[in-house]
């Protein structure tokens, strides 16, 4: 079976641009999550996001920013500086051998504020929201495609929070039936007030006003997460391909799985637990293993519960280091789970697991919480997990390469 490397990474996210400054933040445990500065938040139960200030122009040609929005200039800007840190050109390979993979959930919502406003601005007569939301997915990954002429197989995947790993594993089948390079991951999240208010319909999103008590997944104060924006996306190649060409490779995608939860009052198990194993089956991992987990973190009680049953049944009680580092940047939507690959590819390289901030302790959860500052550990392989609304979830085995 082809075995699929990272050979480049471009992380975007509150607490850093760029995946260097993304990860020295997290390691440090710097958090972006703040007030909101976009629009006028303070009419709203929730006012705290994790939220990317970014200069479009400073990092894009002129000509791209009238025609995109912040979202789609931060998915450009991640793609650049992946495949800068490929050293990789896909118009210097061969023509339909590359292609564009990502994920999305939240971002069209700054398109359909824009139609909004121009239709009580102007007296619109029709102005077609849904698909401008709808549209965003497809300019997302088709404006990073043309201007790197990536013209082989590409695609969106929809799985909200989860999104993001689907979208990576999706990649992966595309790599093992022949295609040479993937950009893939996902960059997304939705801080505008059509958004804003679309996002709260879910009781699960936090309303504290302090970032220091806003996001706490495993703690007897968790109230729901923070949303944010950003993402990772990832230059996948062949791993032969890719040391053929002397390619630095962070580490191989090793497993995937991916389940849905049974019907609300079910009485069966939710699918976490099963995502995970069929994940570290298809790896040929055993769960003695992995180095650590970044988990979903809910940071919704009895979701958190159903994560530490899913990890306590699979490794033991406390036996695996768990972390959550979307504590320093809120949940940017599909980008979430994308963001967490990065994490744990950098974990890898660096044999460090960062940190879960302003989380003291796990009290009621036997879990190995990594809380207060970063733990040096050589990482071998790691597991990333996520969920998205609706039930999905999946999860994510990579691993240094052999």
């Amino acid at each position: 079976m082809t075995a699929v490397a990272v050979t480049g990474i471009g992380a975007i996210a509150s607490n850093g641009q760029g995946t260097e400054e993304y990860w020295k933040s997290t390691v440090e445990g710097i958090g972006g999550i703040a007030g909101i500065s976009r629009f006028d938040a303070s009419g709203y139960p929730a006012k705290l996001a994790g939220e990317v200030t970014f200069d479009a122009a400073a990092h894009l040609p002129s000509r791209l920013i009238p025609a995109t929005d912040h979202m789609t200039r931060l998915a450009l800007a991640a793609a650049d500086w992946a495949l800068d840190d490929a050293a990789v050109r896909p118009s210097d390979l061969d023509d339909f051998s590359t292609g564009v993979i990502t994920a999305g959930s939240a971002g069209g919502f700054e398109l359909g504020q824009r139609e909004l406003e121009n239709l009580w601005s102007k007296g619109a007569k029709y102005v077609s929201v849904y698909q401008s939301y709808a549209w965003f997915y497809a300019v997302n990954s088709g404006q990073i495609s043309i201007r790197h002429g990536m013209r082989g197989p590409s695609g969106v995947v929809v799985g909200d929070h989860a999104g993001g790993l689907d979208a990576i594993a999706q990649s992966r089948r595309q790599i093992r039936k022949g295609t040479r390079l993937i950009v893939s991951g996902a960059v997304d999240g939705s801080l505008c007030p059509w958004g804003w208010v679309a996002q709260m319909t879910d009781p699960r999103m936090s309303t504290a006003a302090d970032p220091r008590e806003a996001y706490l997944p495993f703690d007897p104060r968790a109230g729901g997460y923070v949303p944010g924006e950003g993402g990772a996306l990832l230059v996948m190649e062949d791993l032969a391909h890719a040391r053929e060409r002397g390619a630095r490779i962070y580490g191989e995608i090793a497993g995937y799985g991916a389940t849905t939860d049974p019907a609300p009052g079910s009485s069966r198990e939710p699918g976490l637990r099963r995502a995970l194993t069929i994940a570290l089956d298809d790896a040929d991992v055993s769960p003695d293993d992995v180095d650590v987990v970044f988990a979903d973190a809910a940071a919704v009680p009895e979701l958190d519960r159903v994560e530490v049953d899913a990890l306590n049944r699979v490794f033991g009680a406390g036996r695996v280091p768990v972390t959550a580092p979307k504590t320093m940047t809120g949940r940017p939507a599909a980008g979430t789970a994308a963001l967490d690959v990065a994490g744990a590819l950098l974990a890898i390289r660096d044999g460090v697991i960062p940190p879960t901030v302003n989380v003291s302790r796990a009290p009621g959860y036997d879990i190995d919480l990594v809380t207060g500052s970063a733990r040096r550990a050589p990482v071998r392989t790691a597991v990333v997990l996520a969920r998205g609304h609706g039930g999905f979830n999946s999860a994510l085995v990579v691993r240094g390469t052999r």
